[in-house]
């Protein structure tokens, strides 16, 4: 089945947004960075990696049960955020529009990581589901042991966007590669499958450079995430399928659906993770505010990110999405003033693009600039360097 339509140049009504932008959403990555500061601690390499790989499915737990669309950032859009009490700061920026990029750059305060990406969300619409594939570069430097990782995540799909309760899931090979030891991290995010028993499964493992496995990684991407070595993994696996818990079930009438049925069912979520003895616990996934559900399901950390403190404006460059104003009306309550301020930004947006199209001018982004990942050898968006300088006399007028 082909998509109906590529996504990204669709203007889609407010109801569907949470009062966010998608470079706020990229931000939430850092949520659980007390995993980069155990990798940096870490003498093992094996352990280093085992680190890495919690904190790169950590980086997608947030949008479980997230089905509101972040806000698609504006062209020179920026969002920043320091965090000293977790030791990092960050700055992004919307470098392309069409197609959509962003980029971003983060830096542990004590010069211990330097954690980087550019993010092309290439979304698809397949009549009843949305497929967003996020195409682009992740890498993360460990200075003090002079490594570098890189990873893409996982492909995210909202199902039931036209009728019935909307779900989400995650699915595709993440590859992480130590490109200083040659170790390597495959995980796979598994599709929930016939009868759903894979819902939010995550199952991989570790190899050296001479692909032998080192230890095997299974776990939820909602929930939590283990390692053991592989073979109490395969021990475990031999005698659970001796155990007859893994019987061969037909797919009833009742399950097998029809590819015009009104809705696709969110499968029921299985038990919680099964341990197996013997593992380590590398993440589990933070409690959520009691009034989550309430809050666009937001975790904590999302629910900080557009604070806008006594002060603040005065030091914030002009183009930070904390000050958009259809973004802030929304978070206020005032949906039919964010609505008509949405619709006035993208015709801003649009009367700018023409203007430079008439006058033969080329946008010119301010924070980053296209490059090649010294790692990978493909296209990327570098830090240009300079914005915590907080010289912004040049930016654009975006809002």
């Amino acid at each position: 089945m082909m998509p109906l339509r590529e996504l990204s140049k669709i203007t889609m009504p407010i109801v569907f947004n949470e009062p966010l932008s998608f470079l706020q959403r990229i931000t939430e990555y850092m949520e659980h960075i007390y995993l980069i500061n155990k990798a940096c601690s870490h003498a093992d390499p094996l352990e280093r990696m085992q680190a890495v790989a919690a904190f790169a499915v950590s980086a997608v737990a947030s949008q479980w049960e997230r089905t509101g669309k972040p806000f698609n950032p504006l062209l020179g859009e920026t969002y920043e955020l320091t965090r000293e009490d977790l030791g990092f700061r960050f700055i992004s920026e919307q470098v392309s529009h069409h197609p959509p990029i962003s980029a971003f750059y983060s830096e542990g305060l004590n010069k211990d990581f330097i954690f980087h990406g550019s993010i092309y969300p290439k979304l698809k619409f397949w009549g009843k589901s949305i497929e967003a594939e996020p195409r682009g570069t992740i890498t993360l430097e460990l200075l003090k042991h002079n490594e570098a990782y890189t990873w893409t995540n996982p492909t995210c799909c909202v199902h039931n966007v036209i009728i019935g309760k909307l779900w989400l899931e995650q699915y595709g090979m993440v590859e992480i590669v130590n490109h200083s030891t040659g170790d390597k991290c495959v995980l796979n995010f598994k599709p929930c499958g016939l009868f759903g028993k894979e819902l939010h499964r995550v199952e991989g493992y570790i190899q050296d450079k001479n692909r032998k496995k080192l230890c095997i990684i299974y776990g939820k991407w909602t929930e939590c995430l283990w390692c053991t070595d592989p073979t109490t993994y395969e021990t475990y696996k031999k005698n659970e399928k001796r155990g007859g818990e893994q019987k061969k079930l037909k797919p009833s009438e009742d399950v097998i659906k029809s590819e015009n049925d009104e809705a696709d069912d969110m499968p029921e979520v299985q038990d919680t993770v099964q341990f197996i003895p013997g593992s380590k616990l590398l993440w589990r996934i933070n409690c959520r505010p009691p009034n989550s559900s309430q809050m666009y399901n937001f975790t904590s950390f999302a629910v900080s990110l557009n604070e806008l403190e006594k002060g603040m404006e005065a030091i914030l460059a002009p183009t930070d999405c904390r000050l958009r104003p259809d973004i802030r009306n929304m978070e206020n309550g005032n949906m039919d003033v964010a609505s008509k301020e949405k619709e006035r930004l993208e015709e801003k947006q649009r009367a700018a693009r023409k203007e430079r199209a008439k006058d033969e001018v080329e946008w010119h982004t301010r924070w980053f600039h296209q490059g090649t990942n010294p790692y990978t050898g493909t296209s990327d968006w570098l830090y240009s360097g300079g914005y915590f300088d907080r010289n912004f006399s040049d930016c654009p007028d975006i809002y």
